[in-house]
């Protein structure tokens, strides 16, 4: 039996069960360990085939080994919840990255998520995080024993000679301490891969990804296909987290997160007022509200214009989506440049904003690279603006007083937050007329009178429904189960069909000929609609339904 328990993509944590043993994935162990998990491995004489090989050869001689489903791009092999899947000679492909990423891809879509994939002779510490972010969950020690057998030096930065290495106080391990080159890559590759099982668990494997994948062209080229394949990585990257989200390098521009945010503000987004929209620098500190700038850009604004602010790496963000993640969890290094490829991104997320929200006044409240920006996204389509910020900074007195003055004779309207999470969270432009948010700040509640539709999450900024929410909702991001009522935790096997929109961590309600649930989703739709194990939704109420 394998569960997954934890996802960050196609990487994730797990327990493996076969007879007495029991592991928690990913893992790297011995011979002895494998062989027990898949007894025929040894004699398997036809599990071997080479992964460039085509599909006439393939069907010919590729045999599944006792204990093992071996898959292959060429084959149609498929293996059922709980195998264990062999991907042979991994290890020829993995700097390969344009066949490394369309193969993974291919197989990984062929098969159920909850299967226990194995590289062998595969991962070294400098590219387990890699293997494992690809989906790979078992390794074996092969290839850090033949690194040893040539006098090679394994570490999480790469590889080097051992005769310089192994005395030079780069490591203390049992291994280094004792001249055991064979024991210290071994442990160093245990180390590896237990980092990487923790970033999973801590929801900050990306970061991890991003320093890592610097040991070599190959894996940073590995990276950047899987993020241009956005269906198939997104569809298991969850919905929100409740930490930072580091945006410390380039490749941060194109994480999964990033692009669903920015896409669900141009695509499902619908601003509540069209006269007056303002432009504003981003700050350190998030929400940006509770920043010292932007207190003084409310007050100067108060209520008087739609407040948008311009920022690396999202983009665009309407100030009612300024508590969702990742728009109120993200750090980003502060140089007052942007790059080519940022000025690029962001230039096309406010052509794309503005070429569907139309507003009667444009004011830039900006200075440096993001005022060119907005001016030259304004302007290839056409759109007049005006400019709000002396020659010294948006902050300043003379800046704020001229911000003020071209708002005056503005109506006044507060920012609807309500509508805003609506739209971003469910795609749904619901009648939010009567609702209003009450209670202290981490015990917020969305009600109309005494009725509550939502109540806030205050590490993420969404919004969760009860059951007269999901009945303003109409009856979207749903979950149909069997006949049953239920006890807990809603399993996988359970489930009949889910909404395709549904990812991990979104709300969704569950619904079956005898009860109705709301809770929160664990899996993406394909692996909830496919596997036998795990848990699918993590229900919060559960209202049965009169026969």
């Amino acid at each position: 039996m394998f569960e997954v328990k934890i996802r960050d993509g196609p990487a994730r944590t797990g327990i493996f069960i076969e007879g007495e043993l029991k592991s928690e994935t990913p893992l790297v162990a011995d011979s002895e360990f494998i062989g027990n998990l898949i007894p025929g491995l040894e004699r398997s004489r036809h599990s071997n085939v080479p992964l460039f090989a085509g599909a006439e050869f393939t069907e010919k001689y590729l045999k599944n080994p006792e204990g093992a489903v071996s898959v292959h791009p060429a084959s149609e092999n498929k293996a059922e919840s709980g195998d264990v899947v062999l991907v042979s000679n991994w290890h020829t492909v993995i700097e390969n990255p344009v066949y490394c990423a369309r193969w993974i891809m291919q197989m990984k879509r062929n098969n159920p998520g909850d299967t226990l994939w194995y590289a062998p002779a595969s991962a070294l510490p400098s590219n387990a995080g890699t293997l494992i972010a690809s989906g790979f969950d078992l390794f074996d020690y092969t290839a850090v024993d033949l690194k040893a057998v040539k006098g090679i030096f394994c570490t999480s930065d790469g590889e080097y000679p051992a005769d310089e290495w192994m005395n030079s106080g780069a490591c203390t391990c049992e291994g280094c301490r004792t001249g055991d080159l064979k024991l210290h890559n071994r442990l160093a590759l245990q180390a590896e891969i237990s980092v990487v099982k923790n970033h999973i668990k801590a929801g900050i494997l990306r970061e991890h990804l991003e320093k890592r994948c610097r040991n070599s062209a190959w894996q940073v080229s590995l990276l950047r296909l899987f993020d241009s394949e956005y269906k198939f990585t997104e569809e298991s990257i969850p919905v929100v987290r409740s930490i930072t989200l580091s945006a410390n390098s380039g490749e941060s521009l194109k994480r999964p997160e990033v692009i669903r945010f920015e896409k669900r503000v141009i695509e499902r987004f619908v601003p509540k007022r069209s006269d007056v929209a303002v432009l504003l620098p981003c700050s350190a500190r998030k929400p940006y509200s509770q920043s010292q700038s932007h207190k003084k850009f409310q007050n100067a604004i108060q209520n008087r214009a739609h407040e948008i602010i311009i920022t690396s790496p999202l983009g665009v963000v309407p100030r009612e989506l300024e508590r969702i993640y990742p728009a109120g969890h993200y750090d980003v290094p502060v140089t007052g440049y942007w790059d080519g490829e940022e000025r690029k991104i962001i230039g096309s997320l406010i052509e794309r904003y503005f070429a569907k929200n139309h507003y009667d006044r444009i004011i830039l409240h900006l200075d440096g690279d993001a005022l060119d920006i907005a001016k030259e996204s304004l302007e290839r389509l056409g759109i007049d603006y005006e400019i709000t910020v002396a020659e010294d900074r948006p902050t300043s007195y003379d800046s704020l007083k001229k911000l003020d003055e071209a708002l005056s004779g503005c109506r006044k309207k507060r920012p609807d937050i309500i509508s805003g999470t609506i739209n971003w969270q469910f795609g749904k432009d619901a009648d939010t007329s009567g609702l209003i948010i009450k209670g202290r700040f981490g015990r917020e509640k969305v009600l109309k009178g005494k009725t509550q539709f939502f109540s806030i999450d205050n590490d993420t900024g969404l919004f969760r429904p009860t059951f007269n929410g999901w009945q303003l909702l109409g009856g979207i991001y749903r979950i149909r189960i069997d006949n049953f009522i239920p006890q807990g935790d809603i399993l996988a096997p359970g489930v009949i069909s889910c909404d395709p929109e549904i990812r991990p961590g979104d709300e969704v309600l569950v619904s079956g000929e005898s009860a109705l649930a709301t809770g929160r989703a664990v899996m993406g739709p394909a692996e909830m609609e496919n596997s036998r194990r795990g848990v699918a939704v993590r229900v919060r109420k559960v209202k049965k339904l009169s026969e």
